[in-house]
C-alpha cells in the first residue's frame, strides 16, 4: 500500500466512524481508483449507497466486498437486508443460509458483525417496550446479551426491564454481570443500588451508591439517594428502652 492510499483509507474510515459519510464517500472512492482490494472499502460505500437508497449499488458494493473477502460477515449481512428491500427475497435468504452455515455458532461470528446483531436485538427491544409490550422486550434483550455477554449496557437495560417487571433477582444478576465486564460502568451500579433497595438489602446499596461516587465524585444521583438514605435514619426513631 502506498502512502497516499493508506492516509486516504485511514481518513476515509474516520470520516465513516463519525458518521460523515460525504466526506467518507469521496476518500473511499479515491482509494478504489488507486487499489481495488480493500473488501471494508466496499462495504462502507454499500452501506452509504443503501442509506441514499441506491439499492442497486449498494448491491453491487457488497458483492464486491463479499468477492473480496468470502468470510466477511459484515457484508453478507448487508448484502442479505439490501436483497430483501429489492425484493430479492430468494437471493437474501440463500445469502443469509450461506452465513448461517458458515457459523457453528452466533459466537463464531465476527465481533464486528455479533456487536451489530446484538445492537439490532436491542433496538428491537426497545420498540417493543415503548410499544408497551415489555416481555416481547425482555426476549430481544436476552438474545442480545447472549449474543454479547461484555457489553455492560445492554445487561443494564435488561435488568431495568426485569426491574419493571417485579424480577428483582434476575435484575440483580444482570447488574452484577454488567460490573463483571466494566466494573465502572456507572449506570449499572446505580441500578443495582435501586434494585437492592428494593430488595431491603440497604446497606450494600448504599455501599453501591457509594462506590459511584469513588468513579464519578459529582453523580447527582448517587448523591440524592445517599442523602435520602441519611435522611430516614434520622428521622427513624430510637428502639424503645427496656
Amino acid at each position: 500500500m502506498n502512502e497516499n492510499v493508506k492516509q486516504l483509507l485511514i481518513l476515509g474510515r474516520e470520516h465513516y466512524a463519525r458518521r460523515e459519510f460525504e466526506k467518507a464517500e469521496q476518500l473511499l472512492r479515491h482509494v478504489l481508483e488507486e487499489e481495488d482490494r480493500y473488501a471494508d472499502v466496499h462495504d462502507m460505500l454499500g452501506v452509504i449507497a443503501h442509506g441514499r437508497g441506491n439499492l442497486v449499488a449498494a448491491e453491487h458494493h457488497f458483492e464486491r466486498a463479499l468477492a473480496i473477502n468470502p468470510s466477511y460477515t459484515e457484508a453478507a449481512l448487508n448484502l442479505a437486508v439490501t436483497c430483501n428491500d429489492r425484493g430479492k427475497y430468494e437471493k437474501a435468504r440463500e445469502v443469509y443460509s450461506r452465513i448461517r452455515a458458515g457459523s457453528a455458532s452466533p459466537q463464531a461470528l465476527d465481533p464486528f458483525a455479533r456487536g451489530k446483531i446484538a445492537n439490532m436485538h436491542a433496538d428491537i427491544a426497545q420498540a417493543y417496550a415503548d410499544a408497551g409490550l415489555p416481555l416481547e422486550a425482555i426476549r430481544e434483550y436476552e438474545r442480545a446479551v447472549r449474543l454479547c455477554p461484555h457489553f455492560a449496557d445492554l445487561h443494564t437495560r435488561l435488568g431495568n426491564l426485569l426491574r419493571e417487571q417485579n424480577d428483582l433477582a434476575a435484575a440483580k444478576a444482570h447488574y452484577l454481570a454488567a460490573l463483571e465486564h466494566r466494573p465502572g460502568y456507572v449506570p449499572a451500579r446505580i441500578q443495582l443500588g435501586v434494585t437492592l433497595l428494593a430488595l431491603n438489602d440497604v446497606t450494600t446499596a448504599e455501599e453501591a451508591w457509594a462506590r459511584v461516587l469513588e468513579v464519578e465524585p459529582d453523580n447527582s444521583q448517587a448523591k440524592m439517594y445517599l442523602r435520602m438514605l441519611e435522611r430516614t435514619r434520622q428521622t427513624v426513631p430510637p428502639p424503645p428502652v427496656a
